[in-house]
């Protein structure tokens, strides 16, 4: 709806600006809660830096193996600043994997670390929800409403609105973690079953559904599977206590200075 913004010369994207905003916002949250919860602000920093790069990168190079052929003709194509030509499924488990080594390797306390990084991945849903909204993605199904928004070529239910909505409040509910104690992890797995829940509902208004045989919305199967992982580890993870969060100056396998 608003994709490009024009400076003189220059045309910026503004859904990709909003996205750079949402990664500097949570970055910032997940550093505070990081110090909050005594761990090490830059592990976690660098933890998130490289798990994006990763997962840029992955998503990039797993799309264009799909479309091999296009790339080897123009190889410099790689480089294009367009996020559509990316798969993210492939970004996701990339990501994910070297954030996890990251961890890892700096020795981060699982629980702790999922819990510092939940404000911050709340905060990025926030900005994918003003993404979609500047860019007409995750339209809304035909709708003729009082708050129905005109985009291609149809009167629509603002989804995106609703994903904005949904997201804000996910973060506030998060940021005044309403349940367990901080560093045990369910904070994390509160936004996770929170997000999961979300999409489950609001998958009712998209126009962009993925539909799989038998009429089953492919994004809802999959948010039902994450929310109900999400309920069963917060079941268990509640009745066992996490280990206390560290000073930043701790290791967690002897617990002594650095």
């Amino acid at each position: 709806m608003f994709p490009l913004l024009r400076l003189g010369p220059f045309l910026v994207q503004l859904p990709g600006l909003a996205l750079l905003a949402g990664v500097w916002a949570g970055l910032s949250l997940a550093e505070k809660q990081a110090v909050r919860l005594k761990l090490n602000a830059s592990d976690i920093y660098h933890l998130v830096f490289y798990g994006l790069v990763a997962g840029i990168v992955g998503a990039r190079l797993a799309y264009a193996a799909r479309y091999l052929n296009a790339y080897l003709a123009n190889p410099i194509s790689l480089l294009a600043l367009t996020p559509t030509t990316l798969w993210p499924a492939a970004g996701l488990v990339i990501g994910l994997a070297a954030g996890a080594l990251v961890g890892w390797r700096k020795r981060l306390p699982l629980r702790p670390t999922l819990d510092a990084l939940a404000p911050g991945l709340a905060a990025f849903l926030v900005a994918l929800g003003v993404a979609h909204f500047l860019s007409g993605d995750a339209f809304g199904a035909s709708a003729k409403l009082p708050w129905s928004l005109y985009l291609w070529d149809d009167y629509r239910h603002p989804s995106q609105v609703y994903e904005i909505v949904a997201a804000l409040t996910i973060l506030v509910t998060i940021w005044k973690r309403p349940v367990g104690r901080p560093g045990d992890g369910t904070g994390f797995l509160l936004v996770v079953a929170l997000s999961a829940g979300a999409r489950i509902f609001l998958e009712a208004f998209r126009g962009d559904s993925v539909v799989w045989p038998g009429g089953f919305r492919a994004a809802q199967i999959v948010g039902l599977v994450v929310l109900a992982t999400a309920l069963w580890l917060l079941k268990n993870w509640g009745r066992t206590s996490a280990p206390e969060p560290m000073s930043a100056q701790e290791t967690p396998m002897t617990g002594g200075r650095r």
